[in-house]
């Protein structure tokens, strides 16, 4: 297992609490999305679910458990990214919150890539 002591010291974790934070904030504020039900809360599960099985895998105290788990955060990562795409399409969020999102998604998808690649290397 990773040397953490908890999943809240995981850098990919904290950077997806962030974005969770992010997307509550615009799916909030937007007048748009507060009309689409649908998208507004599957771009918030999905956000979530990243951090959540960060999380949940982190828990499973094994590294091959947790491998999977993150696998299935870095799938979340990949469908927040498409719904931010979305969102921007039908013009529920503007060019600046689009940039922002997406570079934070990336990044959070990024440093998971980095995490699976290191831990598979130690089992």
């Amino acid at each position: 297992m990773a040397k953490f002591n908890s999943f809240e010291e995981i850098l990919s974790w904290q950077k997806a609490r962030a974005l969770n934070k992010a997307i509550c904030k615009i799916t909030n504020d937007s007048i748009s999305f507060s009309k689409d039900f649908g998208l507004r809360d599957q771009i918030r599960r999905s956000s979530i679910s990243i951090s959540s099985n960060i999380a949940e895998g982190f828990e499973r105290e094994t590294t091959k458990e947790f491998i999977r788990f993150l696998y299935i955060a870095k799938a979340s990562s990949g469908e927040l990214r498409s719904q931010i795409i979305l969102a921007y399409d039908l013009e529920y969020i503007n060019e600046n919150d689009f940039k922002n999102l997406i570079s934070n998604a990336n990044e959070v998808s990024r440093l998971l890539s980095g995490l699976i690649k290191y831990l598979t290397s130690t089992l």
